[in-house]
């Protein structure tokens, strides 16, 4: 059993740190609230247990100071309803005289929504006073925003040193995100297939080098592959090419090749003479793309051989689309990939899905209950499997 579920927070106050950053449109209505149901679990054991709820997030990038448009009073109603009706009380601040009273006042069960964080330029320059007076508001402390982990913040990250080692915890979401990259970096079920998309290779450079010491195969889609189409000597047209990382593209490959660890690069593509949804379409090799025409997508014999690869696999991590999934003429081969890794999760593989656009892919799909673990945090999880340490993990770690 986790440490956070089987702590019970019976007349605590307990001070979560969430990601309530979330979409609105000009009618301060909210778009998206994914990230606001993700953090529902653990605000509501803190209820059950007849804890009191002081969460606190950043919204949004106000300039200077309080901005109207960037208060986190506009969530409020939402908030109440996603917790089954309970009242949801507002600070106007999240440090200072009234933070501190209607903390002090919350009786169990009871939630307490603190503004903005960002109102203050302390939170995002880590300043120690304000995480101070931000940890007086609480008995302990949850971090459960993992999209921000990798911040070295003040209510990310420098605040827990004003926690005791047994006051300090992570919250269901950010022990769910962390368990299950635990898994994929470091207990990985062989074979391992790495899903690598996007536009850039210089994005994804070090996922890719701390994958090599761990996959026994990577997929590489989307934009990026045509860089390693060009650095082999091949021909791209119009295609997206980083010219700066050429070299870099080769001495992957080369190392891919040292550690027998199997590159895949698409072997051909949906190409368009422009960037557009009503472009011409045709389908070419990766390697021979004509003059004046673009790879837009994988084609469908790069569709059969990834989709091999993924079936036969044991564990996968997909990260990046493998085309511009945004406009229906190229979506195919990111549907394709979608399907392949819900099929092996159905047949016992352990597939992670991380990346705000691999992420955004199998929900328009509507396969992410079709896979095993969906990340909610983009920057965050691209950090972890780089290999990096991240702030917010280690300051609930110690």
């Amino acid at each position: 059993m986790s440490a956070f579920n089987s702590h019970n927070f019976n007349g605590q106050k307990v001070l979560i740190r969430v990601d309530f950053n979330v979409p609105l449109n000009d009618s301060l209505e909210i778009t998206d609230d994914s990230r606001m149901k993700a953090a529902v679990p653990t605000i509501k054991k803190v209820i059950a247990d007849g804890g009191k709820v002081i969460l606190m997030s950043h919204f949004g990038r106000p300039k200077d100071g309080p901005e109207e448009k960037y208060s986190l009073k506009h969530l409020i109603n939402h908030l109440s309803v996603l917790l089954d009706g309970a009242t949801v009380l507002f600070a106007n601040d999240c440090i200072g005289e009234q933070a501190n009273l209607t903390a002090s006042m919350l009786r169990n069960g009871e939630v307490l929504l603190l503004e903005n964080l960002r109102f203050h330029k302390e939170e995002e320059k880590g300043d120690e006073g304000f995480a101070k007076k931000l940890a007086e508001l609480g008995d302990v402390w949850v971090n459960d925003a993992f999209g921000t982990a990798h911040r070295a913040h003040a209510s990310t990250a420098v605040i827990g040193k004003f926690f005791e080692a047994n006051k300090r915890f992570f919250g269901l979401l950010m022990e769910g995100e962390v368990a299950s990259a635990e898994k994929v970096l470091h207990k990985a079920e062989k074979p391992f297939v790495a899903i690598i998309g996007g536009a850039k290779v210089s994005d994804k450079i070090l996922i890719i080098e701390n994958l090599l010491e761990r996959a026994t195969d990577i997929i590489i889609g989307g934009g990026m592959a045509f860089t390693f189409m060009k650095a082999q000597g091949g021909t791209i047209g119009n295609s997206l090419c980083e010219n700066d990382r050429l070299d870099i593209a080769l001495k992957i490959l080369k190392l891919a090749k040292e550690k027998s660890v199997n590159i895949h690069l698409p072997s051909d593509s949906v190409i368009a003479d422009k960037f557009s949804a009503d472009a011409e379409t045709s389908v070419a090799p990766s390697n021979s793309i004509p003059d004046g025409w673009m790879g837009l997508d994988i084609g469908s014999h790069a569709c059969h051989q990834f989709s091999n690869v993924i079936k036969a696999s044991k564990t996968i991590l997909w990260n990046g689309p493998m085309g511009v999934f945004e406009m229906p003429k190229f979506q195919h081969g990111t549907k394709t990939i979608a399907i392949a890794v819900a099929e092996a999760t159905q047949n016992g593989a352990f597939s992670l899905v991380g990346g705000g656009d691999s992420v955004a892919a199998v929900n328009q799909f509507g396969f992410a209950d079709q896979v095993s673990y969906v990340s909610t945090g983009g920057g965050a999880m691209l950090e972890y499997f780089e290999g990096k340490t991240l702030p917010g993990i280690a300051a609930v770690k110690g």
